[in-house]
């Protein structure tokens, strides 16, 4: 099964992950950066927003 990963070092901060899918991302107030609360996934349409949602492309699936 695919995990979800947020590549930190690319992540701005923006929270449009956090906005479409609060169910596998979360935001880190202290960092400013999103951040993975759910990596085994959630609904799958939500992760694929969140992924074509972010605008420095930092959120994956991996095998």
């Amino acid at each position: 099964m695919a995990k979800v990963v947020i590549d930190a070092d690319e992540c701005t901060g923006c929270e449009s992950c956090v906005e479409v899918c609060p169910e596998v991302f979360a935001f880190d107030e202290e960092t400013e950066l999103a951040y993975v609360i759910k990596p085994e996934g959630g609904p799958e349409d939500c992760i694929e927003e969140a992924i074509d949602s972010c605008p420095v492309e930092c959120i994956s699936l991996e095998d």
